[in-house]
């Protein structure tokens, strides 16, 4: 199948849950409402209908159904949101739009197991440190290692999409995906690899010296908390 799909405009799988699809609607719509992009002269307004179009289309039982036969059949009506190049593609092929999800994804199961991680540190009391102390864990402990290993299971599947899309770990954050986003669907032909690399240029020239230590301080700290999610893999 060539071109892109409403699959492949949304970011999901053709198994996506109701639940999915709408909250991949959402979060496209944040980045590519024409409102969020007014500041940056860019026109992201056919990028937003074909979004809603494409969700129209997949939040109504009856016409995914439909349109799932058209698929099926092999002649299904093509999305080119995304299109990077005219070439011949399988739906599961990797396109930007996974990448984001998969960057943003990563960024909510990091935070989740911080979160998780400081809690235990609050919640922990004199007795739990007896208990380790004589190699015993509390069920507590037990409970959040079992949830830890969780979040870690989902942040190798997020990790594995963005490692195979050669996207180096200093661009899996929100802003940096974001901006490569707005600009390679508003540019079809753009290579987002080359897209990461004028993310940089604006960095440089745009952002103030505070402005790029926040961002600095920002992904140490992000892949300092990737790091010790990843140590909790069974």
């Amino acid at each position: 199948m060539s071109g892109r799909t409403y699959y492949h405009v949304l970011g999901v799988s053709r198994e996506a849950t109701q639940e999915e699809i709408t909250n991949a609607k959402n979060a496209l719509a944040k980045i590519y409402h024409p409102d969020a992009n007014m500041h940056n002269d860019i026109d992201t307004t056919k990028e937003m209908q074909e979004i809603l179009e494409a969700y129209r289309v997949l939040s109504n039982p009856e016409k995914r159904k439909a349109y799932d036969r058209k698929l099926g059949g092999g002649k299904g009506r093509v999305f080119r949101t995304f299109t990077v190049e005219e070439t011949e593609e399988t739906e599961e092929s990797l396109s930007f739009v996974s990448c984001w999800n998969a960057a943003l994804k990563l960024q909510e199961t990091v935070k989740r197991s911080s979160w998780l991680l400081e809690r235990e540190s609050k919640r922990k009391n004199l007795s739990a440190r007896i208990l380790e102390k004589f190699g015993k864990s509390s069920r507590l402990e037990k409970e959040l290692l079992t949830q830890m290993d969780e979040l870690c299971q989902e942040a190798l599947e997020y990790t594995t999409v963005l490692k195979n899309a050669e996207i180096p770990v200093d661009y899996w954050n929100a802003e940096a995906m974001n901006w490569v986003m707005v600009h390679w669907g508003n540019n079809r032909n753009a290579n987002y690899h080359t897209l990461f690399a004028q993310y940089d240029a604006h960095i440089n020239k745009d952002k103030s010296g505070t402005e790029r230590l926040r961002l600095k301080s920002q992904n140490r700290q992000f892949h300092h908390n990737l790091k010790r999610l990843l140590s909790y893999a069974l």
